[in-house]
C-alpha cells in the first residue's frame, strides 16, 4: 500500500477573499443579513474541514493504526478526539457509530482534471456511478479565485448507495471545498452542513448519516498520473443496516475510501483506453463510433440497474408489501411513460442479497462466463451463449462490454441478443445485462444514437463478506464461522404489462419473486453451496 504521508502541503493558508455568488436555492426565504451570516458560517466550517482533512491525510500513527492482517488503516477514535477537541460538526449523536477509512492509490488522472470532476455534480456522478445515485449542486458560494478552482466552495446534495436492498441509500447535504496547496497539489473536502442549515433556516436534515471531513488530497506525478489519498469519515445510525451488511459497512468497505479509490482507478483506466490512439484488439467489426455508442448504452443500463437495486430517487418507485413475496426480497413497481430508453408499461423490480461460501472472484467468473450461463439464466434457452462483440474497458479482462447471442429454441424463433457489462476492482464486481432488439443494436454498432434503444437491466453485485484477512467478526455473521465468502445481490427489472395504466396483478408479483428465488437456488446448486 502506498504511503499517504509526505505530501508537499504547506500550512493551512487559504488565501484572499472569496468572490460570493448568487444562490440557486430559493426554497427558503432568508434575509440578506441571515444569508451573509450563514455563508460566513459555511466558510468557517469549510476552512476547519480542510485543515482536518489534510492532517488526517498526512498523519499515520497515532491517529491511524495499521490492521495487522488486512493492512487497512483503522482510525484510533480516542486519538482523533484528542487531536480535534471540537469536531467540525459537533459531537457524535447518541446511538450513532463511526465509520472511518483511508486509502492511497496511483490514478491515471491529473489533479486539475480530478478537481474539475469533483466540482461538477454531473461529472462526479458519471465518475462514480455505482456509489453516487443522484447529486445536485444547490448553491455556489464561490467559483474559485483567479480563474481557477482554488477556493471553490459550494453546497451539494447527494444520495450515496451500496448495491444491496439491505443497505438504505444515504442522503447527505454537504459543503464541498477545493484548495490548491502547492504546485500540482490539490485537496477537495466534503463536510455535512445539516447543523448550520437547521439552526439558520429550519431546513431539512438527514439524521441517519453525518459526513465528517472527507475527501481527497491529489498530488500530480509524471506522465499524467497522480497519487490520490482518500479519507472517508462518517457517523451513522447502524440500526437501519441489515445484520448481513453491518461488518462490511462498519469496516468502511461499503461507503469507504477503498471503494472510491478503486472506482476512480477503474473509471480513469477506461477513459484512458477510449482516448488511446493505439489500435484496439477488440472485435474489428465495430467502428470507433460504434464502440462509443455501445459503451454509452452499457453505462445507461448499469446506472438503471443500480437505481433499481437501491430505490434511489432516480425513478419514482413504489414499494410493495405483499404476503406473496419472500421476507428477504424487496419488490417495487413504477410506470414507464414517454422514455425512449425503456419499453412503456408497468415495471417491477425485485432485489435480494444473500451470503454464499464462495470467493468473490470465483462467483464473478462463474456469472460472467457465457458458456455457463444456462446453469442460471432462463434467457439462455438451456444452451451456451455466443459472444458476438467485445469491448475492453481495462487491463483486467473482467472489465468489458459484450454482446451475447442466445440460441433459438426452435427454427421458427429468432435468436436473442443480450448486452452485458462486467466490472471488477478491489472493492467488488458487477455483472449487468439486458435483452436488446437486434435491429436497434445494428444501429448502435454503426455509431447510431443509443438513447432510443429500449432496455430493462438485470444482474448481480458482488462484494467480499468482510475485510480480507481481518479474521472472524464477533456477531455470529458469516465470517464468525471462519469461512471467507461473498455477499451477492441479485436484481431483476421486468415489464409485466405494456400498458402504463394497467393494474399490477398478484400473479405478476409472484412470477418475479419466483424468478429471483429460483435464480439464487440455481447459482447455489451450480457452485455446490446449497444451504
Amino acid at each position: 500500500m502506498i504511503s499517504p504521508t509526505s505530501l508537499p502541503l504547506g500550512p493551512p493558508d487559504f488565501g484572499g477573499p472569496m468572490q460570493m455568488m448568487q444562490t440557486k436555492d430559493n426554497m427558503n426565504i432568508i434575509t440578506p443579513i441571515e444569508r451573509s451570516l450563514e455563508r460566513s458560517m459555511y466558510l468557517e466550517l469549510a476552512l476547519a474541514a480542510m485543515n482536518e482533512l489534510v492532517k488526517m491525510a498526512q498523519t499515520d500513527e497515532p491517529i491511524w493504526m495499521r490492521s495487522l492482517e488486512g493492512g487497512r488503516d483503522i482510525l484510533n477514535r480516542d486519538e482523533y478526539l484528542r487531536s480535534f477537541t471540537v469536531p467540525c460538526i459537533g459531537m457524535r449523536p447518541n446511538g450513532f457509530v463511526t465509520e472511518a477509512s483511508r486509502e492511497t492509490g496511483i490514478v491515471i488522472i491529473n489533479g486539475f482534471a480530478l478537481v474539475e470532476t469533483m466540482i461538477d455534480s454531473n461529472k462526479w456522478a458519471e465518475m462514480f456511478p455505482c456509489i453516487v445515485a443522484r447529486t445536485t449542486t444547490t448553491d455556489v458560494i464561490s467559483e474559485g479565485m483567479g480563474g481557477t478552482r482554488n477556493g471553490a466552495l459550494q453546497l451539494m446534495h447527494a444520495e450515496l448507495q451500496v448495491l444491496s436492498p439491505l443497505v438504505p441509500v444515504r442522503e447527505v447535504n454537504f459543503l464541498r471545498f477545493c484548495k490548491q496547496h502547492a504546485e500540482g497539489v490539490w485537496a477537495v473536502v466534503d463536510v455535512s452542513i445539516d447543523t448550520i442549515r437547521e439552526a439558520s433556516s429550519g431546513g431539512p436534515t438527514y439524521p441517519g448519516c453525518r459526513r465528517l471531513p472527507s475527501g481527497c488530497v491529489v498530488q500530480d506525478m509524471p506522465n499524467g498520473y497522480s497519487k490520490v489519498t482518500w479519507i472517508e469519515h462518517t457517523e451513522y445510525d447502524e440500526s437501519v443496516v441489515h445484520q448481513l451488511y453491518r461488518p462490511l459497512v462498519g469496516a468502511g468497505m461499503g461507503f469507504g475510501a477503498q471503494r472510491w479509490v478503486a472506482t476512480l482507478q477503474r473509471q480513469c483506466e477506461c477513459l484512458a483506453i477510449l482516448m488511446s490512439s493505439v489500435p484496439s484488439r477488440d472485435n474489428t467489426a465495430i467502428t470507433a463510433g460504434g464502440r462509443r455508442s455501445m459503451l454509452k448504452l452499457a453505462q445507461r443500463m448499469t446506472n438503471n440497474f443500480c437505481a433499481g437495486v437501491c430505490a434511489s430517487t432516480v425513478h419514482k418507485w413504489n414499494k410493495l408489501r405483499t404476503e406473496n413475496v419472500d421476507d428477504d426480497v424487496r419488490v417495487m413497481t413504477r410506470k414507464s411513460v414517454d422514455d425512449p430508453g425503456e419499453p412503456p408499461g408497468i415495471v417491477v423490480s425485485a432485489a435480494t442479497s444473500v451470503w454464499l461460501p464462495v470467493s468473490p472472484q470465483r462467483l464473478f467468473d462463474f456469472l460472467r462466463n457465457e458458456h455457463l450461463r444456462s446453469e442460471w439464466d432462463i434467457l439462455s434457452n438451456g444452451g451456451p451463449m455466443q459472444e458476438m462483440a467485445h469491448i475492453a474497458k481495462g487491463q483486467d479482462q473482467g472489465n468489458c462490454v459484450s454482446l451475447l447471442r442466445a440460441s433459438a429454441m426452435n427454427e421458427n424463433q429468432s435468436s436473442m441478443l443480450i448486452l452485458q457489462e462486467t466490472c471488477i476492482d478491489a472493492s467488488g464486481s458487477l455483472v449487468v445485462y439486458a435483452p436488446v432488439d437486434i435491429p436497434a443494436m445494428h444501429v448502435v454498432m454503426n455509431g447510431g444514437d443509443s438513447a432510443y434503444v429500449a432496455l430493462l437491466p438485470s444482474g448481480f453485485a458482488i462484494v467480499p463478506d468482510g475485510p480480507v484477512g481481518d479474521g472472524p467478526d464477533g456477531d455470529g455473521g458469516p465470517q464468525a464461522h471462519g469461512v471467507s465468502g461473498s455477499l451477492l445481490t441479485v436484481a431483476f427489472q421486468i415489464l409485466v404489462n405494456s400498458l402504463p395504466t394497467a393494474k399490477l396483478t398478484v400473479e405478476s408479483v409472484e412470477t418475479v419473486n419466483n424468478l429471483i428465488s429460483c435464480t439464487v437456488q440455481k447459482i447455489k446448486a451450480a457452485l455446490q453451496c446449497e444451504s
